[in-house]
């Protein structure tokens, strides 16, 4: 799960940063609304975890901005401000959720998980393509022959290729989608993903594979 988190201060979104990446979802971190704003209108997220008080543009003007524009991705604020008038606020222009700092972390991700449960209630929480079933909460890929467990990284790219069926799926968008903007990894990283979910699909008996399209992405087929 890819969210995007705007703080402009550095130090608190580090350790956010840090918590969030362990706890499995992948983070884009900027530091000003005129940034923020830029990113959410050109990729597709989660979930937003947005500061209202930032340099540039101001939380509160980046949501109402991109609800302006449709996009409907959902958004928990932060900030230093506790009185109703500013939740009021908030909320009117089209937040999800509301946390006044400081917080404890633990409340923090519990919001985050509600906020996201929320936008996908009606998804299912298993995913089958051929005889392969991808457990949504617990990382598991299964077929009558077994089970195992998926790392964070091959989930989502499993994920996103089980709900592409048949659809070529780009290296460029996978590495967007699942490494963000500001990844330190190379392309190249992808590749040694897909190669570590053949090697457990093989491991299990599954009747799909993943098929590569050189220099341009990857397929996910039921064999015939």
């Amino acid at each position: 799960m890819r969210l995007l988190l705007a703080e402009d201060e550095k130090e608190l979104s580090n350790a956010l940063v840090a918590v969030l990446k362990h706890n499995n979802y992948s983070v884009d971190a900027v530091y000003n609304g005129n940034d923020a704003y830029d990113y959410i209108i050109g990729a597709e997220y989660d979930g937003v975890i947005l500061d209202i008080m930032m340099p540039g543009l101001d939380g509160i003007t980046v949501l109402r901005r991109i609800r302006e524009k449709g996009i409907q991705t959902p958004v928990l604020l932060l900030t230093a401000k506790s009185q109703v008038e500013d939740r009021i606020t908030g909320l009117d222009s089209g937040a999800d959720d509301y946390l006044t700092k400081p917080f404890a972390m633990g409340e923090l991700l519990a919001r985050i998980r509600a906020m996201t449960r929320r936008k996908t209630e009606f998804s299912p929480n298993s995913l089958k393509v051929g005889n392969v079933t991808l457990d949504r909460e617990r990382f598991v890929i299964s077929t009558e022959n077994g089970e195992t467990k998926l790392g964070n990284k091959e989930f989502q790219v499993l994920e996103m290729l089980m709900l592409n069926r048949n659809i070529l799926i780009s290296t460029e968008k996978l590495m967007e989608r699942i490494w963000g903007f500001d990844a330190e990894a190379e392309i190249s990283v992808v590749w040694v993903y897909i190669s570590y979910i053949r090697k457990k699909l093989a491991s299990v008996g599954a009747d799909v594979e993943i098929k590569a399209s050189r220099g341009v992405g990857y397929t996910l087929e039921v064999r015939e």
